[in-house]
This record gives structure tokens, sequence and C-alpha cells, in this order.
């Protein structure tokens, strides 16, 4: 399946094509910046894909590096899709700034590995769950406030169903299941969620008990995005309530993807997991 074109990811995509050539003609950011009569820190935002790029400057930089050909015919034209405006630019006022480029990077991701410790994932969450943990975490928010960002929500969703689907692993934490956000009965609507987008092919849930005892990621929810482009590092996010974190190093990837391995031998088989899950569903009548 052909993979679904994020602009943020292309934007990162192109990043990293840009700061490879620069290697390859050992520039330091410093130098690339002092040949084409730029700052230092303009290379290092492009580079690391804080801020886009305009043609003209593309083109600065791709004679610098000496760039011809399909090569170059490439990188342009990643840079224009890079501008595309995504979807979740309509809910700029609903969501921060991090999280913005969070979902970028996830609507444009292969597969989405994740560990919640207390909270369903968001492209699980039922409108009325949703609305109460917008409500919880923002309570001076205003009731259109909370639609709007229950509405971004909701629009991820359809990650999950469109014709090239994110893969999903999800592994809940039981206090996910038992925490009664909003109610025992929006607790028992979203449990039922959960066993509903459970049953699609794309998508893996799993439930690690309280008797699994300690494990790997203690205290710390996270989630795991692989691209379908050869080329696209993984990345590891992790946020708070205010700002987020984007690991890209192998060295972190390799450590969250060892932890989630653990956690998936930890937890219950996803058959055991359905079960579970029904079991909690029914004391939240």
């Amino acid at each position: 399946m052909a993979p679904r074109p994020s602009p943020t990811a292309r934007r990162r995509r192109l990043a990293a094509a840009l700061r490879q050539l620069r290697e390859e003609h050992n520039l330091s950011c410093a130098d690339a910046g002092k040949a084409v009569g730029w700052s230092e820190s303009k290379i290092s935002r492009i580079e690391t894909g804080r801020v886009g790029i305009q043609q003209p400057d593309l083109e600065r930089l791709l004679d610098l590096y000496q760039v011809t050909g399909d090569t170059r015919a490439g990188l342009l034209t990643l840079a224009r899709q890079a501008t595309y405006r995504g979807w979740w630019r309509s809910y700029s006022d609903a969501l921060p700034t991090w999280f913005e480029n969070f979902v970028g990077l996830e609507d444009g991701a292969k597969s989405l590995s994740t560990y919640q410790n207390q909270l369903v994932l968001g492209l699980m969450q039922t409108q009325e769950y949703a609305a109460a943990v917008i409500r919880a975490a923002q309570p001076t928010a205003t009731a259109d406030e909370i639609e709007r960002q229950v509405a971004a929500r909701t629009t991820r969703q359809a990650l999950l169903t469109t014709p090239s689907p994110l893969q999903v692993w999800a592994i809940f934490d039981e206090a996910v299941l038992r925490r009664q956000v909003g109610g025992p009965a929006a607790m028992h609507a979203q449990l039922n969620r959960i066993q509903e987008v459970a049953a699609f092919p794309n998508v893996t849930v799993q439930v690690l008990p309280f008797d699994a005892g300690a494990h790997a990621s203690m205290g710390t929810s996270f989630e795991l995005l692989h691209f379908p482009e050869p080329g696209d590092t993984p990345i590891v996010y992790i946020e708070d309530q205010t700002t987020s974190q984007h690991l890209e190093t192998p060295i972190d990837v390799e450590r969250y993807t060892l932890v989630f391995d653990h956690l998936r031998a930890s937890a219950l088989s996803p058959q055991r997991s359905a079960e579970f899950i029904d079991q909690v569903a029914r004391t939240m009548t």
C-alpha cells in the first residue's frame, strides 16, 4: 500500500537529506551557512525540521552541495510536498504547537507501538472519554474549546480506517481500564470501543495487569513511530503537561524498542486481553 502523504514527514525527510549532503561535503553548519550567507542557526533549524525552506533557498543549498539531475528534482519535489496543508492545520487553535508536529508525523507513519499507563490512546478514545480527559487537564477551557479539541482527536482516528491504515500495537496498563474517566457509563462505552478497534486487522491490543508486577516502563508512557521510507528513522514520542520529546538517536530508539518488547512479553495475550477487558467492562454498568 502507498504511504500516506504527510507534509510533516516529508519536511523531516528533506531535512535529513540536506544534513546528509552537508556532511558528505565535510562542512559544518557554520561552514555551510557562511557559504550561502546565512547564520549557522538557520542551517541547524532547517536540518532539524524546525522550520521549512523556500525553493530559492533550497536551490542555493543544492548548488553548494553540487546536487543535479534526478536527485535535485526529487528534493525540489519533496520540498513542494512539504508545504502542503495537512488536515491538522485546520485545528491549530485546538492543538498545541508541540503536539501539532507529532500529529503530522503520526499521519505519515507506517506503524505505532505504544505503552499507555494512565490514558486510553487518543486514536481509540470515545468523544465522551476525550471530553472528560480535556476537562480534567484544562479546568478553565470553555465548552467550545473542548468541542474543538475533541473534534481534532476524532479526526485523527481516521488513520485507523484509511486504505493504508496505521498499524497499531497498543499495550494498556490495567490502571487505564480501571480508572473511571467520565463515570462508569462513559467508561463502559470506552472499553467497548477499545474492543471494537482491537478487532481491526491493523490493530493489536494487550493489557499489562497489576499482577505482572514491576516492568520495564514504570511510570512512563511512550509512542514509537516507524515510517514507510527506508531513510526515515523511527521516533520515540514522550509528552507531559506542557511539552514533548522526540527521541531519534539510534541508542534511544533501540532502548525503547527493547522496552516495548519486554512489555509485550509481560502483557496478556491479545485474546486473553480481550477477555480481561470484557471482565472489567461488566463491572461498569
